[in-house]
């Protein structure tokens, strides 16, 4: 099948008059610069294991979802559902669990009713068929965005295992996964873990983190760099878990942003987005000040 040309030509008309329509925007500069939300885009999440990669993840889709009112389908197998629910509650009031009022407690569950749909982890599943069962709840229930957290909880499909190797699988894998995006208008955002041998690298002698990992790069990806090579956005999120005062600091390193025209682009190398977990882990603030948490107060305080 060939492509349209004059709708390509359209698009690039828009470009030129500044009428291109650019990813959704959170109102917080620090993020928007460097990311935006794309309907249809494939996004990759790399991190070290144990580093909250899942827990910025969620906040950030909670974001969206307060902001612009987007639709989540959740895959996460290494949490029960009970608990991602549990932490969105505790955002939406940036309170611990047992601080929440049963009236707040009731309006924030009816938030994430309306918002989040949770795929049962109790199930195992293969690229093939997460994608077939997402697409029928796409169906039934309209939704903007897709976490699968992580890609390496799906089961490898024998069937297509027999003629490729791990290498071929995993691009097909991948391909399928951007062509979902596309087909339906939905975007994946696929965590996966760097590889172990990641963590033995450590930051020189002259760093102010000296000694403890860097944050992983496209060719620690586990599994490869293909993955880097098949997604719209990369993005790594890094703690130094083991620091002594800092290790509440996580950092955003933007990778890659595949189209600049609608909004992002690649952080300095040495100036990631910095959100430090405030509290009991019930929020995040950018520059010293709760403006993640702040944002998402005047939001709840407004009526859904």
């Amino acid at each position: 099948m060939l492509i349209n040309y004059d709708d390509e030509v359209d698009k690039i008309i828009k470009i030129r008059k500044g009428k291109i329509q650019e990813g959704y925007k959170l109102d917080l500069p620090e993020i928007d610069e460097y990311f935006r939300f794309k309907k249809g885009n494939f996004n990759l999440i790399l991190g070290h294991a144990n580093t909250g990669k899942t827990t910025i993840t969620l906040f950030l889709m909670l974001l969206y979802a307060i902001k612009h009112k987007l639709k989540w389908l959740v895959f996460s197998s290494e949490n029960d559902p009970h608990t991602i629910i549990k932490k969105l509650i505790e955002f939406l009031d940036s309170k611990p669990i047992n601080k929440v009022s049963t009236d707040k407690f009731n309006e924030h569950c009816q938030f994430i009713f309306d918002h989040f749909k949770f795929v049962d982890t109790s199930e195992l599943y293969t690229y093939k068929q997460l994608i077939k069962f997402a697409e029928a709840v796409n169906q039934a229930w309209n939704y903007d965005g897709f976490l699968i957290d992580p890609y390496n909880s799906l089961v490898k499909d024998r069937d297509i295992l027999q003629g490729l190797n791990g290498h071929e699988y995993d691009y097909e894998a991948t391909s399928e996964m951007r062509l979902f995006c596309k087909r339906n208008d939905i975007s994946i955002w696929l965590t996966t873990h760097a590889a172990t041998n990641a963590l033995r690298i450590k930051h020189p002698i002259q760093h102010d983190y000296a000694g403890h990992p860097i944050p992983p790069l496209a060719s620690d990806v586990e599994g490869g760099g293909k993955f880097v090579n098949r997604a719209d956005d990369f993005i790594v999120i890094h703690r130094y878990t083991q620091h002594p005062t800092d290790w509440m600091n996580n950092y955003i390193h933007i990778r890659k942003v595949k189209d600049n025209d609608t909004g992002g682009r690649p952080t300095p190398i040495d100036k990631p987005i910095m959100m430090k977990s405030i509290k009991n882990n019930v929020g995040f603030e950018i520059n010293g000040k709760k403006t993640l948490n702040l944002a998402l107060v005047e939001q709840i305080n407004a009526p859904f």
